[in-house]
């Protein structure tokens, strides 16, 4: 009996790809997006059903779950990949800014786990798969929402795996480092030019070397990274034994032999030297 998943931001990206890697395995896939009627691709697919879902309505949640149980029966694996990122220095941040960025990020991936997972305790078996980002363990200039957004969804994913290993339910997530489609989240960026005259400065000079930076770790292996490896470690964490917390691409890797290197202090250090221009941190 095929096996079914469900993909939340599947439209572009990582959720698309990972689509694509799931339904070339066999699987059946319902890919889920806040506007389907501009798919061009995952519709045409077999054994695949392209519906409506946008992670902070309810309604919108429920009614994807129960069309997904009427087209194959269950959900097997759930991958919370829908989000945003956004770049600016924290002040530049309004309140409406930082609820709207939780309200996706966090409390989104919250609201479609809390509706999947009933099925999962009833058949005994699941995985939940939490898509976050290198922020979720380490911060950088620009990012400190953003990358406080992904630390409570990394926290959530370790603190649910506990919850739920006891009833036969595999919780983990996958960090990406940087990737072409991500542009180190670079998604939402207006926010840089709100503030005073020195804010709005400061936050250009930071976002450009950040920038640069990014663009280094994103090829990090030679070649700009490919973002087939995050679906490919998605399809991975799905259908075998991987730790709870898993970093995919070369920078990630990278940056995980740093902070394993010596004390948070130390990583702290290293990165700073490579994340800040010289005339900033001086």
């Amino acid at each position: 009996m095929s096996r079914t998943v469900l993909i939340t931001g599947a439209s572009s990206g990582f959720g698309q790809l990972a689509a694509k890697r799931f339904q070339r395995e066999g699987w059946n896939v319902v890919a889920t997006m806040r506007s389907p009627e501009k798919d061009q691709e995952l519709g045409n697919l077999n054994n695949v059903v392209v519906t409506q879902l946008d992670v902070t309505d309810t309604e919108s949640i429920s009614d994807a779950v129960r069309l997904a149980v009427e087209a194959f029966g269950t959900i097997d694996v759930l991958v919370n990949n829908a989000g945003y990122g956004g770049h600016a220095v924290f002040e530049q941040a309004t309140d409406a800014d930082i609820r709207a960025m939780y309200d996706t990020n966090v409390f989104g991936v919250m609201n479609v786990a809390r509706a999947v997972l009933p099925l999962m305790r009833k058949q005994k078996s699941g995985c939940v798969i939490n898509v976050t980002s290198m922020a979720g363990l380490i911060a950088a200039p620009t990012i400190s929402v953003y990358a406080s957004s992904k630390h409570a969804v990394e926290g959530l994913t370790e603190g649910m795996a506990y919850d739920y290993k006891p009833l036969g339910i595999r919780v983990k997530s996958v960090l990406p480092g940087a990737y072409p489609t991500t542009r180190f989240n670079s998604n939402t960026n207006d926010e840089l030019r709100s503030g005073d005259d020195q804010l709005v400065e400061h936050a250009e000079v930071l976002h450009s070397h950040l920038q640069e930076v990014a663009e280094q770790m994103a090829s990090q292996g030679g070649d700009v990274a490919d973002p087939q490896e995050v679906a490919d470690k998605i399809f991975e964490c799905a259908t075998s034994d991987t730790p709870i917390h898993n970093p995919v691409g070369s920078d990630a890797e990278m940056i995980v032999e740093m902070l394993q290197s010596g004390t948070r202090q130390d990583f702290i250090n290293q990165f700073e030297q490579m994340v800040l221009p010289k005339s900033t941190g001086e």
